[in-house]
Formats: C-alpha cells, structure tokens, sequence
C-alpha cells in the first residue's frame, strides 16, 4: 500500500503522459493497419478471398476487442489505469508477433482474436488518463493530439509493413512491429502514473466505480446514443476504406506495393494529421460557448466529405485521386477530438474509463466487425458485375454511412447541451 501512494505521489507531468500514451497508440494503429497493407501478399500466399480477409481485418479483432474492453476499464478505473495499459500493450504485440507463423485462415484469425484481446485494455483507460490530467478547457484538444496516433501509426504500418514486405517478406513484418510494441511497454510504465482518485461527493446517488451506475447514467443521456451510433455508422466506412483502400490502389489504379505504401501512408498521415488536429482546435473553440458544437462539426464533416471520397473513388487517375482523398480524409477524422472530449463530459470522473469502453463497444464491434467485412463481403458480391471494379463500387456505395453518421451527430447537438456535466 505504501509502494502505491508512493507512486502515485511521484506525479507525471501531463505532456509526458500525453506523449507517452500517443506513442503507445502509434503502435496500437500500426498493428491493425499492417493487415491492410499486407492483404495482398497474403492472399497470394494462403489462398484467401475478400471475404475472408474482411473477416480477418474486422470481425476477428472485434468481436473481443469490443466487447472485453468494457470489463477491463472497470477494472482499469477501480485499480490502476497505467497498469491496465502496459499489460494490454504487451499482450497485443505479442499477438502481432504471432501473426507472422500463421499457416492460413484460422491461424490467423487465432492470432487477431489475440490482438483484440490485448488492445481492448488500451484505449479507454487511455481517454480516461487524459481526462484526469487536463482541464475541460483544453481536453478536445488534448484528446485529438492522442488521436493522432491513428493517422500516425496508420501510416508507419502501411509504409513500413509495405516495405518490408514487398524487399523482404510479410511474415518478418508482423514480426518487427510485434516485438518493438513489446519493448515499449516496460518504457510506458515506468514514465506514466496514474493521478490520486478524487473521493467521490458524500450527496452523489450513484456509487463511485460502479459499472452499472455508470450504465445507468448513460441510460438516460440521448447524446450518448447519437454520439455512439453516429460515430460506428462513420466507422463503418472508415475502417472499411481503411482496410481495403491499399487493395483498390493494386486493383483498379495498378500501383505496385510499394508505389501503394507510399500513397496512402502519406494520405493518412498528412490528411488525418490535419483532420484530427483540426476537429480537436475547431471543437474546443466553437464548444466553449455552445455544447451544440462537438455534434455539429463532425456532422459538417462528413457531409463535406461524401463527394469528395465520390470523386476520389471513381477517379482513373492516381495523382488526381490523391489530391481528391486529402481532404476527405482530414474531414473523416475531424469528429474524434469533439465527440471524445463529450463523452468524457457526460459521466463523472471517476466513471470515464467505463463510459469510453460502452462507447467503444459500440464504435468498435458495429464499425470495425462489420465495416472490414461489408466491403469486402460486398466487392465479392459486385464482382460479376464490374470485375476488377467491384471493390470501387463497394466503397462508393458506402459512402451512405457517412450521411448517416452526420445525421445522428447534428442530432446529438441539442440533447448535448443539456447532459454536459461541468466540472473543473
């Protein structure tokens, strides 16, 4: 017990924490997004279709991803939020290792099943330490700078696992990013801390730390389930075009992996860079004075961003569809700084880690689980009928998510307003 206090009294500066847990998040993107890249060669390699690969991008890392995260951010808000993180890092590069062994379809599948496992202990606990180490004021903005672990390690992923390859082989690709994730973890433990636990007000009606005290809060906020519902519709699509964009790229517009690496490592990087920084800055400027704000600007978002993508997709050039997919994807992930920064406001602190893992429960499990898998499912389905072109039109097609995702966001907008607890 004194051990503990000891280490809870030696506070860690909020930037360090910050920076520590956007480099663990780096290595949580480049970990899902090394599958994408390496799609091709590994249905080449093991025989495997569309479908198949939708399955191993998405319903394989999700379905426990998901639905584990939800107990392991209760137990991450009642001991200790640090922990909680180092041993999910470590458990998840230590799949990503695994995954270069696979054999086939199963094995693989075993070992994303494995991934999920360790990063369902990572992000929530993650939203919640932010939230414990910056005030109201600044959280969008902190929240999107953690964000930028998407477009960041996004990005590593695809160039590096690209790389290594397309000069070397995709199995030795799995195994440089999982045993590097492994040698973080140690690193993030000893410079993050968790911050003293605030006792809970003697007049509070709902017990600190309970899950279904948390759950019943949640209950009976309407921007919740808009936020929550609006944010998977998105994620339907942008985990989709996430996963299947690199094989467009070979297929329709005949780039090499490498060429393809180089392409959409740089869209993710500098367009998602701009976009999250841009949703985090915009969000807490536009929400100071009006809670309305982190609804309606990813809404304007993806609304913006629907012809765009359009144009991009149905392009026959690949210079002008770079052009085209910057901007859309700065604008698909403008909505994480606002809406992240929301949820953490609509249940009390000591509640948030919990709060964030419902949210991403359903994010995650209707976003990444179905998402992967209805491109894929649906490029298998249109290939008769355009060939080569069925993933195009797959993505096109989907492009539905994006209005449906806007319209819940601006419906979130008012009921915001009213369930925003203040605190600070």
């Amino acid at each position: 017990m004194a051990d503990q206090q000891s280490n809870i009294s030696r506070t860690t500066s909020p930037n360090v924490a910050l920076g520590m847990l956007l480099l663990v998040y780096i290595f949580n993107f480049v970990d899902r997004q090394i599958l994408a890249i390496l799609a091709g060669p590994i249905q080449a390699d093991l025989g495997l279709s569309d479908t198949q690969m939708g399955l191993l991008g998405g319903l394989a890392f999700a379905l426990l991803y998901s639905t584990l995260a939800v107990p392991l951010a209760w137990v991450a808000d009642k001991t200790s939020r640090s922990w909680v993180i180092t041993v999910s890092l470590a458990v998840w590069s230590g799949f990503t290792a695994l995954t270069g062994l696979a054999q086939g379809f199963w094995s693989i599948f075993l070992m994303r099943l494995g991934v999920g496992v360790g990063e369902a202990g990572g992000v929530a606990p993650s939203y919640a330490l932010i939230s414990d180490h910056f005030p109201s004021e600044k959280r969008a903005r902190a929240l999107a700078i953690y964000s930028l672990g998407i477009p960041l390690g996004s990005a590593t992923g695809v160039i590096a696992g690209g790389y290594i390859a397309a000069t070397v082989d995709w199995r030795l690709a799995f195994f440089v990013v999982g045993l590097s994730g492994l040698l973080i973890a140690p690193l993030f433990k000893y410079f993050v801390r968790d911050k003293a636990k605030v006792p809970a007000p003697a007049e509070q009606t709902v017990a600190p730390y309970s899950f279904m005290g948390t759950v019943h809060i949640l209950a009976r906020k309407r921007a919740f389930w808009l936020l929550a519902f609006g944010a998977a519709s998105s994620s339907m699509l942008g985990y989709g075009i996430a996963f299947w964009l690199p094989s467009l790229l070979q297929r329709s517009f005949g780039l090499s992996l490498i060429d393809t690496s180089l392409f959409y490592g740089a869209i993710l990087l500098f367009g998602g860079v701009a976009g999250v920084l841009g949703g985090g800055m915009i969000g807490d400027r536009l929400g100071k004075n009006n809670k309305a704000a982190y609804g309606l600007v990813p809404a304007a978002a993806f609304l913006l961003a629907v012809p765009l993508f359009a144009a991009g997709i149905m392009s026959g050039s690949a210079t002008i569809a770079f052009i085209l997919f910057l901007i859309p994807q700065a604008l698909a992930y403008f909505w994480l700084g606002p809406v992240l920064s929301a949820v953490q406001h609509l249940v009390p602190a000591e509640s948030r880690a919990t709060a964030s893992a419902l949210f991403l429960l359903i994010n995650n499990l209707i976003g990444i689980g179905g998402g992967i898998f209805f491109l894929g499912a649906l490029s298998d389905s249109l290939t008769p009928i355009y060939g080569e072109d069925g993933l195009r039109y797959s993505m096109l097609y989907s492009l539905t998510f994006y209005v449906i995702a806007a319209a819940l966001m601006a419906l979130a907008a008012r009921p915001l307003k009213k369930e925003w607890i203040a605190e600070d």
